[in-house]
């Protein structure tokens, strides 16, 4: 994994020097590779942020164009992940076990006889049950069809049986089902309620939706990779602020400084860590790699490692593909 160090050091001699040590042992040892950082390398974007406005404004303008994308982000998010469970919620149906999930799959429509007094009820009954099922399902009711259970499915926990009988004995025979239940087990029969136009509605809407989850994403992804090249641009260039801002206060008046950028990787950061703590003690004999800055009164920074010379670390593991 790349690792990114901002340093800034003043144009002095002593420091001077200690680059240049530092530019030959990075040569040597491979330990990290190093280039200026300058605004003109930066390419600061002058019609974003405008070098005629004082810092804060600068700051202000930067804060204002990371919360109008964070909220951007929070609206493609939401519209995205909204369209996601809707869909997941409808192909949970289509799991579980016999008692809940969509008999789609399952019943055809020439498996239901629906005419104008007829209709055809659907059971869950469990795999040792087939027999007592097939033995007392007409005397449910004496307004069943006889022999017109048929069994539609079975896995290993049970089957889907379907009968037919008259409309006008539906309530009677799942009041008479339920009190089989109850005289020898709770889940002997259970009548399962389906509609077949129900069902096949549920379907379509699971395939509309599994269309418009996919075009969801892909302009989910646009809109990620468009405005996440935004955000880092408006990452470095607050890096830059940020590292003006440390040097005038640590080095003083007139600004001269010289900002490097080095590029090592995550094994070689404690070794470039100690590396530049031996160079530019000079600067702050004090400080060492442990050091934190203790003086800070911002919530969140105050843990932040304190070196002799000025270095941030850029995190780039956003950047990293797992």
């Amino acid at each position: 994994m790349t690792d990114l160090w901002l340093i800034s050091v003043p144009l002095e001699k002593t420091s001077l020097s200690s680059v240049e040590k530092l530019k030959r042992t990075i040569a040597q040892t491979n330990l990290a590779s190093c280039c200026m950082f300058s605004i003109p390398d930066l390419k600061w974007d002058k019609a974003k942020y405008p070098t005629t406005l004082p810092l804060s404004s600068l700051v202000d303008n930067i804060y204002k164009e990371v919360s109008q994308v964070e909220s951007e982000l929070k609206t493609q998010a939401a519209a995205y992940n909204g369209v996601k469970a809707s869909l997941q919620s409808l192909e949970h149906k289509q799991e579980g076990n016999l008692q809940t999930r969509s008999l789609n799959d399952i019943v055809k429509r020439e498996d239901l006889v629906v005419s104008e007094y007829l209709t055809t009820l659907l059971l869950v009954v469990p795999r040792g049950s087939y027999e007592q099922w097939e033995r007392t399902y007409e005397s449910l009711s004496q307004f069943v069809v006889p022999r017109s259970s048929r069994k539609l499915y079975e896995n290993i926990e049970g089957g889907v049986f379907s009968v037919t009988l008259f409309k006008k004995a539906v309530c009677e025979f799942r009041a008479k089902a339920h009190e089989s239940n109850v005289a020898y087990d709770p889940h002997r029969f259970t009548v399962r309620e389906y509609s077949f136009d129900l069902e096949e509605k549920q379907q379509q809407e699971m395939k509309q939706l599994g269309v418009h989850k996919k075009e969801q994403y892909g302009i989910f992804v646009c809109w990620l990779k468009v405005n996440f090249n935004e955000m880092f641009v408006a990452w470095i260039h607050l890096k830059a602020l940020r590292v003006f801002v440390e040097s005038v206060l640590r080095y003083g008046l007139p600004v001269n400084y010289q900002a490097l950028l080095l590029r090592t990787d995550k094994k070689n950061s404690k070794k470039l860590k100690e590396e530049l703590t031996s160079l530019f003690m000079h600067l702050d004999p004090t400080a060492t790699v442990s050091k934190t800055d203790v003086s800070c009164d911002i919530s969140g920074l105050c843990q932040q490692e304190y070196f002799s010379c000025i270095c941030f670390h850029i995190h780039t593991n956003m950047l990293e593909i797992s």
